[in-house]
């Protein structure tokens, strides 16, 4: 079977990502190249093919890019029994605890306060320890992301001690923030549904 192109231009996200799922789903390809046309669907498409076992890399002419993946056994192999994979629901002694937070304010009132409190929030949610298994930023709440946010050191804390964090790149590309983002895998409304389904409980903000 000879490499096949799927012309993802002009799609955002998550289509991208979705019609490569769809032809992957359909045909055992060996070898894929992806053509997009934006920044975060650079970022996804890799890291889908990453976690369906492609090596993958990138050549960008600064405005298309093509992303290119070829399957590697051993890698899909390994992906398949690993633990920590988006597609697999393992056994654990402790919930899985998703935070999807879509705004920096906590409640409705006082801008000022609602910051306040969700930055005390999030300051604290190494409380809940092993519980805490990924935190999901979209629109507004990508901000805490990105370079110069109030809880960075916080969030790199909690990355470094083993929680997922996925922050949304059309999100970020929609606030021109994408370059700016400081922790966290960029992530599509693929992974995000995906996440949800896999928790056993999640926290709305």
């Amino acid at each position: 079977m000879g490499k096949k192109i799927i012309d993802c231009r002009a799609l955002q996200c998550p289509a991208p990502v979705l019609k490569t799922k769809q032809y992957l789903e359909e045909e055992a390809a060996i070898e894929i190249d992806v053509i997009v046309d934006n920044d975060a669907a650079v970022e996804n498409v890799s890291r889908f093919l990453n976690f369906q076992g492609f090596g993958v890399s990138v050549d960008s002419d600064g405005r298309i890019s093509t992303v290119s993946g070829q399957r590697d056994p051993e890698k899909a192999k390994k992906l398949e029994s690993s633990p920590g994979s988006i597609k697999t629901k393992e056994k654990s002694d402790h919930q899985k605890i998703l935070i999807m937070i879509s705004c920096r304010n906590m409640g409705k009132g006082d801008d000022d306060l609602g910051q306040k409190l969700m930055i005390n929030f999030i300051k604290t949610l190494k409380e809940m320890g092993t519980d805490l298994w990924r935190i999901v930023f979209v629109n507004d709440g990508v901000k805490f992301a990105v370079k110069d946010s109030a809880i960075l050191n916080e969030l790199m804390e909690l990355e470094s001690s083993g929680v997922s964090i996925l922050v949304c790149g059309a999100c970020l590309t929609h606030f021109n923030l994408l370059e700016e983002k400081k922790v966290g895998e960029t992530t599509n409304m693929l992974d995000v549904v995906t996440s949800m389904q896999l928790a056993d409980k999640v926290i709305n903000f």
